[in-house]
C-alpha cells in the first residue's frame, strides 16, 4: 500500500506559523523549526503580558487617586477606607478616571466620603 501524506494539511500548519513568525530576524521568520520555537516562545509572553497589563494599570489608578486624594488633604487609604464605611460602591479605575479627568467632580466624592 502506498504511503499517504496529508501534504495539503502539513503546508497550511506550517504556513500558519510562518505568517506568525512574520518580521522575526533572520532565520526566525524562514525556517520552520526555528520559526515554531520563536512563536511559541512569543505566545507565552504574550499571554504573561496579559496577565502583567492587569496590575500595571490597577497600579496606575491607584497612583492616580493618591495624588489627587493628596490635593484633596487626605491619602489614597484614608479616601478608600472612608468610601468603604459610607457604602459608596466607586471601583478604582472610575475613581481614577474622575481624578484625571474631572477633579472637581473628585472632590465632590471626596468631601461627600468624609462628611
Amino acid at each position: 500500500m502506498p504511503r499517504s501524506v496529508n501534504s495539503v494539511a502539513s503546508r497550511r500548519r506550517r504556513k500558519r506559523i510562518l505568517s506568525k513568525a512574520k518580521g522575526y530576524w533572520g532565520r526566525r521568520s524562514k525556517i520552520i523549526t526555528v520559526a515554531k520555537h520563536s512563536v511559541e516562545k512569543a505566545g507565552q509572553h504574550a499571554y504573561k503580558g496579559r496577565k502583567l497589563k492587569k496590575r500595571v494599570m490597577r497600579n496606575l489608578w491607584t497612583v492616580r487617586i493618591n495624588a489627587a486624594a493628596r490635593q484633596n488633604n487626605t491619602t489614597y487609604s484614608k479616601l478608600i477606607g472612608a468610601l468603604h464605611k459610607k457604602n459608596i460602591g466607586i471601583n478604582r479605575k472610575t475613581l481614577a478616571q474622575l481624578a484625571y479627568e474631572n477633579p472637581e467632580a473628585f472632590t465632590e466624592i471626596v468631601k461627600f466620603a468624609f462628611s
